[in-house]
């Protein structure tokens, strides 16, 4: 695949109702996976169970782009093939989770401020030159007590710009993930503000920092609300509001918005995906990001032995199956049986 500008490759890992799977778990993040099928993780399992995904059928036509972990990048099949060729064989494109994670924000002990600016130049090279084609840095904010912050907003999405420029300097594009996390007991609307106000930001710092939208994905949080709050949300209502904030803050020129699946069950993801699809509405690509939610049946079919690989590789094709079809507005819950 050749790709003459950022703009083609953002444009191509969302088209056609494509989207992208997030592989790019930490080690820690995978134990915890794995530790609910008792399965240990070193780092053999770990590439076993990552070479299931890319090699199911499912990737071919419904993934446009993997994110990849550090380790993962560098790994080879058993039959000597890099991961990355393997990707790159299904018709998607390897991408690199390059931040390093969350600390503490002016001395506070729920704010964050991502990690990872400082030689983030050097790994930007040799993730270009180990065939990374984009890169994706996580921003969290928490709902609170008199939190988000408009400083920790800021300082996070300033982060962010100065992370996607570099990113872009090195010829790849920038996946800007602006978290507002789903835990807590806020209403949706509080979710509602503290997303559009850390969209709003994001998009001020990557203009300063004159960042090229039009080879950016932005990967959002949809507008819930919290996990422990007592007023659950309608699908229709997380699909409106969802798309009045981003049409409120994203500009036309971005070619697509990839869902994160924030802690929504596999169907919650796609439901909600396809009822914004559904409504339309709005000038780019409604497409997903998810982790758990396309590898969590794969994950539960599997359970380490390698006579389940058939198994959880259609467990795998079939979510990422139903996601693209919600990226066209196409799902129904009849297509889950």
């Amino acid at each position: 695949m050749k790709f003459s500008n950022l703009s083609e490759i953002a444009t191509y890992i969302v088209s056609d109702g494509k989207g992208i799977l997030a592989a790019d778990e930490s080690n820690p993040t995978c134990k915890k996976r794995f530790d609910t099928i008792s399965v240990e993780s070193n780092e053999q399992n770990r590439r076993d169970y990552r070479e299931l995904l890319f090699s199911s059928n499912g990737m071919v036509g419904n993934i446009g782009g993997v994110i990849l972990f550090d380790e993962t990048i560098r790994q080879k099949t058993d039959a000597g093939q890099s991961l990355v060729d393997l990707i790159l064989e299904a018709g998607a494109l390897p991408g690199i989770k390059v931040d390093k994670g969350l600390a503490p924000f002016n001395g506070s002990d729920i704010e964050t401020l991502t990690q990872g600016l400082d030689d983030l130049d050097e790994r930007c090279k040799e993730y270009a030159e180990l065939g990374a084609k984009f890169t994706k840095w996580r921003a969290v904010i928490n709902i609170g007590n008199g939190i988000p912050t408009q400083e920790c907003i800021d300082a996070n999405m300033e982060a962010l710009a100065k992370y996607a420029k570099i990113a872009q300097k090195n010829g790849m594009v920038p996946i800007v993930e602006p978290e507002v996390l789903i835990n807590g007991n806020h209403s949706i609307q509080d979710c509602y503000d503290a997303t559009l106000r850390s969209i709003k930001s994001l998009f001020d710092y990557l203009n300063s920092y004159d960042v090229d939208i039009s080879g950016t994905i932005l990967k959002p949080n949809m507008v819930t609300a919290g996990s422990d709050s007592e007023v659950k949300s309608s699908v229709e209502e997380v699909a409106n509001m969802t798309i009045k904030c981003l049409n409120d803050s994203v500009p036309d020129e971005l070619p697509g918005v990839a869902f994160l699946s924030g802690g929504q069950t596999e169907i919650e993801s796609t439901e909600h995906l396809d009822k914004m699809n559904k409504i339309g509405g709005f000038s780019w690509k409604l497409s997903f990001s998810y982790g758990r939610a396309l590898q969590q049946s794969a994950l539960n079919a599997w359970l380490g032995k390698p006579e389940n690989k058939k198994d959880a590789q259609e467990a795998f094709a079939h979510r990422a199956k139903m996601n693209k079809l919600a990226s066209l507005g196409n799902w129904s819950a009849d297509l889950e049986k």
